[in-house]
């Protein structure tokens, strides 16, 4: 079969192509950036196009010629800059469904989330629900699959979340209110979309796809952490409502400048909550429950890479933020005064024009610099940028000033430390 898989390179969309490619099919991914992915995967084939910009039926014309089953892996947590959930997640499904349906391309698998409604408290699970309504009015062989809190050996989103609390020395407390939260294996999806695209389980029906018994989120992470070696909380810190929501907020504004933080009001709303499904009609229809949390759990890879990541994760917004901080300051600092930073320069025999460009031009590059590293489109250009401009500063400074590299204040050699931290962002540059 010629299988369709939209989102074929994030979490849970990768694992689905490569089941598929697995079982003998042949497989097009599509998405919005399908660069790394071709490299990845090349015994697929990619289409790179933005899907919430394909909103009326004829826009997937070209996009399903010669294509036997589709299968949507693709959704946004919530609204920024790239990210249009409603656009992706309910407009674009909608109208993919409706050409399916006029091609006669009748097997169709969505993947939607546990607990999507279209009374739900966030747009995320409100749009979920409408595409998967708007499929199930339609006379195709349909399976919708409703996974709950998906755990999967890549880091992304909520999987890096966790990771990044077990690796924590302390755990959070004053969460006591949170709904239960039911997981599901990754590799567990991918079989399930399989067995929908083959025709192995019955169609026009939805499915939870949710262990047994649900936990807190307490005892998820307590279970990550035992099973990356760590052991159990030095101490307990509560964690107030007021200031959980504060934090959440701030993701939001993260989000805002194009970073995928899984620290958003919509997966507060959701934590709180809970993720929860029915796992009978899937037990049904299949004869064995799915993995729990302890199964998932040992078929991930848990070594020194992951407790890296873990610890990594929470320094990564640490890290640019002080190399933001340093940089517009420095800009500030030598804007507030500028006869003194040119004096520096004119004291070493520089001409008052050219010391009074030469500084101007150093202040825009740091501002420049400084707001940049924030910006996830530019994060990586900006931190490479910093390292530069530290060794292009190091070396018109050493011909000016040399004698500063002994300089008491270390005015030259404490420069070299911001450098290699700007290289370090640049290493963390990758989100998935």
């Amino acid at each position: 079969m010629r299988i369709l898989v939209l989102g074929g390179y994030g979490l849970i969309g990768s694992a689905v192509v490569s089941r598929c490619l697995a079982a003998g099919h042949a497989v097009t991914g599509l998405g919005r950036d399908v660069r790394a992915a071709r490299l990845h995967r090349p015994e697929a084939d990619w289409i790179e196009h933005d899907i919430a910009r394909l909103v009326a039926p004829e826009d997937w014309s070209d996009t399903l010629r010669g294509i036997d089953a589709v299968v949507n892996c693709a959704g946004a947590l919530q609204d920024g800059p790239r990210d249009d959930v409603r656009a992706l997640q309910a407009t674009a499904m909608c109208a993919l469904f409706a050409r399916c349906h006029q091609l006669g391309i009748v097997r169709v698998v969505q993947v939607s989330a546990a607990g999507a409604a279209l009374n739900a408290a966030t747009e995320f699970m409100r749009s979920k629900a409408e595409a998967d309504s708007s499929l199930a009015s339609l006379d195709l062989d349909w399976v919708i699959l409703r996974p709950g809190l998906v755990l999967s050996p890549i880091s992304y989103g909520a999987t890096g979340l966790i990771r990044a609390l077990a690796s924590l020395p302390v755990a959070f407390t004053g969460m006591s209110d949170l709904q239960p939260i039911q997981t599901v294996h990754v590799d567990d999806v991918a079989e399930a979309v399989l067995l929908a695209v083959e025709g192995r389980i019955g169609p026009r029906a939805s499915y939870d796809l949710v262990e047994e018994r649900g936990h807190s989120l307490a005892e998820i992470v307590a279970a990550f952490r035992a099973r990356l070696g760590r052991p159990t909380a030095a101490f307990a810190l509560p964690m107030p409502s007021p200031l959980l929501r504060l934090g959440f907020r701030i993701g939001d504004l993260v989000g805002r400048l194009g970073w995928r933080t899984p620290i958003r009001t919509t997966a507060l709303i959701q934590i709180e909550a809970g993720v929860t499904g029915d796992p009978t009609a899937w037990m049904q229809v299949t004869g064995a429950p799915l993995s729990s949390l302890s199964d998932s759990l040992r078929r991930m890879p848990f070594g020194v890479q992951e407790r890296w990541f873990g610890r990594l994760w929470l320094l990564k917004p640490a890290i640019l933020a002080t190399l933001s901080l340093f940089w517009l300051l420095s800009g500030l600092i030598a804007l507030t005064h500028l006869d003194a930073a040119m004096a520096a320069m004119t004291a070493h025999g520089i001409d008052a024009a050219t010391a009074r460009v030469t500084v101007l031009a150093g202040i825009l590059v740091d501002l420049a610099l400084g707001g940049a590293i924030l910006v996830r489109r530019t994060m990586p250009l900006a931190a490479l940028g910093m390292a530069a401009m530290t060794g292009i500063y190091l070396f018109f400074g050493s011909a000016i000033a040399a004698g500063l590299w002994l300089d008491p204040l270390g005015a030259y050699l404490k420069t070299l430390p911001g450098a290699m931290l700007a290289l370090v962002a640049y290493a963390l540059a990758d989100e998935r």
